[in-house]
Parts: C-alpha cells; sequence; structure tokens
C-alpha cells in the first residue's frame, strides 16, 4: 500500500508537460491503417500488368524466331531466349553477350552482337 500512496505523491508533484508525457507513454501505438485490397497485385491472384500480358503482334522477320501468332511481350522474351539457348548463340566469353546467326541478324538490325540487357529494346522495334 505505501507504493500505490508514493506513486499518487509522485504523479501530484510532477509538471503538467511530464504527467502528459507519461500518459502518452503508457498508451501502446496506434495500429496503421489497414492496407487497401491488393489492386492488381499479382502476389494474391490479382490480374498482373494488363499492358505486359496484351498479346502483340510480330513482323514477319521476329516471327521466324517466335512464331506468328500474337503472344505477350513476356513470352516473346522467353520464346527469344529459348532460341538462343537452343542454337548456343550466347557468346563463350562473356555470357552477356548474344551472337547473331542469319535469322537473328535481321532482328538484331544487322548487329554481330547485341548485349542481353539490350536485347528488349531491339526486340520492341519488330513489335506492333
Amino acid at each position: 500500500m505505501a507504493k500505490a500512496a508514493k506513486k499518487a505523491a509522485t504523479a501530484a508533484t510532477k509538471s503538467p508537460k511530464k504527467a502528459a508525457a507519461d500518459k502518452s507513454e503508457s498508451k501502446p501505438p496506434k495500429k496503421a491503417a489497414a492496407k487497401k485490397a491488393n489492386q492488381g497485385g499479382s502476389k494474391s491472384g490479382g490480374t498482373g500488368n494488363a499492358g505486359l500480358m496484351k498479346p502483340i503482334t510480330v513482323d514477319a522477320d521476329l516471327a521466324k524466331v517466335v512464331g506468328q501468332e500474337p503472344l505477350p511481350r513476356t513470352q516473346v522474351i522467353k520464346k527469344m531466349w529459348d532460341y538462343i539457348k537452343a542454337n548456343d548463340l550466347q557468346d563463350k566469353n562473356n555470357r552477356r553477350m548474344i551472337n547473331a546467326d542469319e535469322t537473328l541478324k535481321v532482328v538484331f538490325d544487322g548487329k554481330d552482337q547485341v548485349s542481353m540487357f539490350e536485347l528488349a529494346k531491339v526486340i520492341n522495334n519488330h513489335l506492333k
């Protein structure tokens, strides 16, 4: 009982600012606002980015590699990589470079080699 009396006495002698600070410290922190429902995210079954999934027609040069049917951009890149790996077109010394065969030379705008980082940019010129 003596402890309770001491607490009451010290609380009464504290300045108003300190007493207010003590009260705010004893409260639990506020919770963050609840997040809104997933809007187009891909983790919880959302629709994803519709622009990336929209089928795009390819021109005749690129169609020799990936096929004639309209495909989403992601599938065009995937089929290009399948072609590159199937024909062993990655440079042996620098794996970031892709060597062009006769079919890819037309797609690569006449270049003998293209960096894998340039691949999407080069392919984009052949999409409609």
